[in-house]
């Protein structure tokens, strides 16, 4: 059974990098065909697809967070981080990282248990 973990700084400052990091556990991150994403809600909000990376390492984003936004993997670990720069308040949400055979998918049938990440002063 493949588990994910996030971990990362409950709380960063406005135009600060926010940086997260997801654990994969009982599964690789370079199984074939597969797509590793970040995901968020913000409060009030539906679920939002960020951005992902594949098994070969190639990786995707959301139009609307391209500019701002990169996700890397450390294959020897089996994790793949969140990079999100120029943070405002309006980032602030719950972040899941999350598996998935489909590109885009937001869902969490694969996922961590998320991590509550606010940005203020």
């Amino acid at each position: 059974q493949v588990r994910l973990q996030e971990s990362g700084p409950g709380l960063v400052k406005p135009s600060q990098t926010l940086s997260l990091t997801c654990t994969v556990s009982g599964g690789s991150i370079t199984t074939n065909y597969y797509y590793w994403s970040w995901i968020r809600q913000p409060p009030g909000k539906g679920l939002e697809w960020m951005g992902a990376i594949d098994y070969s390492g190639s990786t995707y984003y959301s139009p609307s967070l391209k500019s701002r936004t990169s996700i890397s993997r450390d294959t020897s670990k089996n994790q793949f981080t969140l990079q999100l720069s120029s943070v405002t308040p309006e980032d602030t949400a719950v972040y899941y990282c999350a598996g998935s055979a489909v590109l885009g998918s937001t869902s969490l049938r694969t996922a961590g248990q998320g991590t509550q990440v606010t940005v203020s002063s």
